[in-house]
């Protein structure tokens, strides 16, 4: 994949933000091989992103391969490493994906459930900017911090 490929700019300011350098965090930690060391963090972050018509080449009906139920994983991972930063409490994703593509994320601080979201067609995976994906980040962990905020105790179990 060449630089003028890519969907993401070098210069995008979401690049510069926690949760893009926390994705790019996690993206390296599960690179078994180091692959992604030189790798510019733009390219790194591609594959997360699926216009239009990279969308329209995937079908509608499909399992996901591993690579991408890493990236799924990747993803809440990221959000929960967020939600530790922002409240100081260990933050657990649990992902649960059948064959199919077809599951649940849940994240958990202490005995509290503060984000349950239900996957579907997971070969699908992705956003339609990178902007998109932050947005959508922040809003789960926006409403994860204000659970926590509701029910510290539980939270503090």
């Amino acid at each position: 994949m060449s630089e003028a490929v890519l969907a993401i700019s070098s210069e995008d300011p979401v690049l510069e933000t926690d949760f893009a350098k926390e994705m790019v965090r996690q993206m390296r930690a599960i690179d078994t091989y180091g692959t992604y060391d030189n790798w510019p963090v733009e390219k790194i972050l591609e594959p997360f992103v699926l216009t239009k018509e990279k969308k329209r080449e995937i079908p509608v009906v499909g399992d996901p391969d591993e690579i991408v139920m890493a990236r799924v994983r990747a993803f809440y991972n990221a959000i929960s490493a967020l939600i530790e930063k922002e409240c100081g409490l260990m933050a657990v994703p649990m992902l649960n994906l059948t064959h199919e593509g077809f599951g649940r994320a849940v994240i958990t601080v202490g005995k509290l459930v503060v984000m349950d979201k239900t996957l579907r067609d997971v070969h699908r995976f992705g956003f339609p900017s990178l902007s998109k994906m932050k947005d959508e980040g922040d809003k789960l962990l926006a409403v994860a911090l204000e659970i926590i905020g509701l029910y510290p105790k539980v939270a503090g179990l």
